[in-house]
């Protein structure tokens, strides 16, 4: 969602550089050739999803709007341009009038994807749209390996409460871009600042173990951190001795101690130690928060263990071992001429090494059985089977330039929950397998 309407000062930035520098020397070619303006239809696919994985995740839809809105060539870019010698004056007088003015469709935030699903579709004059190939899937690609990285843990995590943590671990600003697709994907709060302040997702934090060791004693520490930040607060417990910790924690917040966090050690052996612990000393209603270096398969090997909650932050934000989907930017279809009537002609790559793609303006639905499983993910050039009608999934988000499907974060989190649970129960298993549904061509 654009921080605008959120009613938070944070500007997006100009969006044009964005951008691979080919983009730009084909649209000079096409304004010199005469085929800039044939009406062009692009779409983001992929062609298998990471290995292992049953299914993907869509996420950054909601940031490929704002970048598309605030793709403009204002005069230092052009003068950038222009010094570099990159494109010509006459592409640079073209540039510097760019608004896209095309439409867009694409699969909503937070839905579910397989290999051949077209999540978005890209229409307009093939210069205003070639432009917008390199920051969509840089957006799309980064954004969906998180969310679908967050989802199998959130799966694996049973209902129990996710804190993305993971800032320190990546790049400042994707640090931002992870929390909010993790979001997405069914986290439930992020440590990030900068994420709470630009998307509205609930922020959450008390102390890290330098704060204990800059106190004369752990007792200090603890009794300092609940004199600020009163009972309710999580207090950290394996600086030094974790029984010891707990001792002094629950004497020191009484039994109205909100959490205690254990960040090393045997997950499963300690936490189970600590929640007798708690419980014998009357803080039975205190939580117990996990963390170190957690991904998806230490997540689901605690599922038997006393825990309420768990921060990830590593393997969340490097989208647990597969940073990226391998979406692609492929034209699928151009009119013969810029003739606003010329009739639009499929158009594919032909390649060895699986790199070949499907022509035509493609359109797709999700079959479902007599219960409302997901069986088949269909994708289509032609009419629409009356039976699928009611179940296809293409939202129109822009409409002669202008966004029309801007939504809350709330909507796509909660979208991505119902379209996983509607897939067959194999999808949320962690053991390697292939795409819980096939693609089926029409």
């Amino acid at each position: 969602m654009n921080a605008a309407d959120l009613g938070l000062p944070v500007d997006v930035p100009s969006t044009a550089l964005f951008t691979d520098q080919y983009e730009l020397t084909m649209l000079q070619a096409a304004l010199r050739a005469g085929t800039a303006d044939r009406h062009s239809v692009f779409e983001v696919f992929t062609r298998r999803l990471p290995e292992g994985r049953r299914y993907g995740v869509l996420a950054g839809v909601g940031r490929v709007l704002d970048a598309v809105e605030n793709f403009r060539f204002d005069p230092a870019v052009l003068g950038f341009l222009r010094e570099r010698g990159i494109v010509d004056e006459p592409t640079l007088e073209w540039l510097s009038r760019y608004r896209f003015s095309g439409d867009i469709w694409g699969y909503p935030e937070g839905e579910v994807y397989f290999p051949g699903s077209p999540v978005l579709r890209v229409e307009g004059s093939f210069a205003e749209c070639v432009l917008l190939e390199t920051v969509i899937l840089s957006i799309l690609n980064h954004d969906s390996a998180i969310a679908a990285a967050a989802s199998r843990m959130s799966a694996a995590a049973g209902g129990r409460r996710l804190i993305e943590m993971g800032a320190r671990r990546t790049h400042e600003l994707a640090a931002v871009a992870s929390a909010r697709a993790a979001y997405v994907g069914g986290f439930d709060s992020t440590s990030d600042l900068a994420a709470g302040f630009r998307y509205g997702i609930p922020t959450v934090g008390t102390s890290a173990h330098a704060f204990t060791l800059l106190h004369d004693s752990e007792r200090d520490a603890f009794r300092a951190q609940v004199d600020t930040l009163g009972r309710g607060t999580t207090l950290l417990v394996d600086t030094y001795d974790v029984t010891e910790a707990v001792r002094a924690a629950v004497e020191i917040a009484g039994p109205e101690l909100g959490a205690v966090r254990i960040d090393s050690g045997d997950l499963l052996l300690v936490a189970h130690r600590v929640r007798q612990q708690l419980d014998e000393l009357g803080a039975r209603d205190t939580k117990i928060v996990v963390t170190s270096d957690l991904d998806e398969y230490a997540i689901a090997s605690l599922a038997a263990a006393p825990v309420d909650a768990y921060g990830v932050g590593t393997q969340l934000v490097t989208g647990s071992g597969h940073p990226t989907c391998s979406m692609v930017y492929k034209l699928v279809a151009r009119a013969s001429s810029a003739d606003p009537k010329a009739p639009l002609v499929p158009v594919a790559k032909k390649s060895l090494g699986g790199k070949a793609s499907v022509g035509g303006r493609k359109w797709a639905a999700r079959r479902r059985d007599a219960d409302g499983v997901a069986e088949t993910e269909v994708v289509g050039t032609g009419p629409v089977p009356e039976a699928l009608a009611g179940d296809q999934l293409l939202v129109e988000l822009v409409k002669g330039g202008e966004v029309m499907a801007r939504e809350p974060l709330e909507a796509a989190r909660a979208r991505h929950i119902a379209a996983r649970a509607a897939l067959p129960m194999s999808a949320v298993q962690l053991s390697r397998g292939e795409p819980v549904l096939p693609t089926e061509y029409i």
